[in-house]
């Protein structure tokens, strides 16, 4: 049972138990999901030494055994085809390694990015900082100062947005010290947060987390990433449920993957479950071309085809925003629909 004190004492939460609750042997996730004798799925199990596999078993409890094509499970999954590296996939797609002070990117005007943190709760398969030198941009409180004072003498920034890793990979009372110092700093307006840890484990969002949001004199902003409606469960709404009951933008951004959501049907399916759990989807990005994830890859002419697809079918609200990132460019840059 989760016990809630306060904000700046340590406590114990449920989620860091389950997040303890991981799964990090190809093999032995295989066999919980009955999928162990599967040739072309053990062959994969290699690829662990190009990025680790991790993965919550709370995570995986919403994976169908049996079904070595299942959408969850091939996100997190190890597979031969990483290492397979066609020339433009690299280890820096976006070219994020210089930052303005360690762990702060100032990518856009007006908005820098703070890695939080570096680690994540899950691992998947197609991130584009699987490459990224964390070690040289650790989320601790001397490079936060850091950020905080360049962040200080930037008075165009008028958004930070929490990163990683996964920003709330950070306890509650390290957000709460860190959510009081900007809000020390008149020219912030508002804090968005890019977390993928409440899918995986919903029970990150805690009373005390919302409280203090909803405390702020920040808009806050939450922005998940959901690649697939078998990731949301009723537990996930509840989670969804008490950040908005606080005033908490909720928005979604999914990456546009082969064999995992690049289908219309699927992602209308997507498109409607968020909405359900009060998640307005915002972008869909087409992949980032980063070493070992080639085999995510859908090209941009069936990227095209998909969003006009959801176009005929789901609402126009309902349709994310197809995007790339494209390394240098003040914003991400929306796909014609040509």
């Amino acid at each position: 049972m989760t016990t809630i004190v306060t904000l700046n004492k340590p406590i114990i939460e449920d989620w860091l138990q389950q997040l303890a609750d991981v799964m990090t042997d190809p093999g032995e996730l295989l066999q919980l999901l009955q999928l162990d004798t599967h040739p072309e799925l053990l062959k994969g199990k290699n690829a662990r030494s190009l990025f680790p596999l991790r993965v919550p078993r709370a995570f995986v409890a919403r994976m169908r055994k049996g079904d070595a094509n299942d959408p969850l499970l091939r996100q997190v999954l190890t597979s031969s085809a990483e290492f397979t590296n066609p020339e433009d996939f690299i280890t820096d797609p976006l070219a994020e390694q210089r930052t303005a002070t360690p762990g702060l990117l100032h990518k856009y005007h007006n908005r820098a990015l703070l890695l939080v943190k570096g680690s994540c709760a899950i691992n998947c398969r197609y991130c584009f900082r699987r490459h990224f030198p964390y070690q040289d941009n650790q989320g601790n409180k001397k490079n936060w100062q850091l950020a905080l004072d360049y962040i200080r003498q930037h008075p165009e920034l008028d958004e930070i947005i929490f990163s990683g890793g996964d920003p709330l990979m950070a306890k509650d009372r390290e957000l709460s010290w860190l959510i009081d110092e900007l809000e020390k700093i008149a020219h912030i307006k508002r804090l968005r947060i890019h977390t993928r840890l409440p899918v995986v484990i919903p029970a990150r969002i805690t009373t005390a987390l919302c409280q203090k949001f909803h405390a702020s004199r920040l808009q806050i902003v939450l922005v998940t990433h959901i690649n697939h409606a078998n990731e949301i469960d009723n537990v996930l709404c509840d989670s969804m449920a008490k950040l908005k009951t606080k005033g908490v933008t909720l928005l979604n951004q999914s990456v546009l993957l082969r064999g995992v959501n690049d289908n219309v049907e699927v992602l209308a399916q997507l498109s409607n479950a968020l909405f359900n759990a009060g998640i307005l989807p915002y972008y869909l990005h087409v992949l980032d071309k980063v070493k070992g994830a080639a085999h995510f890859m859908v090209n941009d002419d069936e990227a095209r085809r998909l969003i006009n697809g959801l176009l005929g079918c789901i609402s126009g609200y309902l349709v994310p925003r197809l995007v790339r990132e494209i390394a240098g460019e003040k914003s991400k840059t929306p796909l014609a629909l040509s």
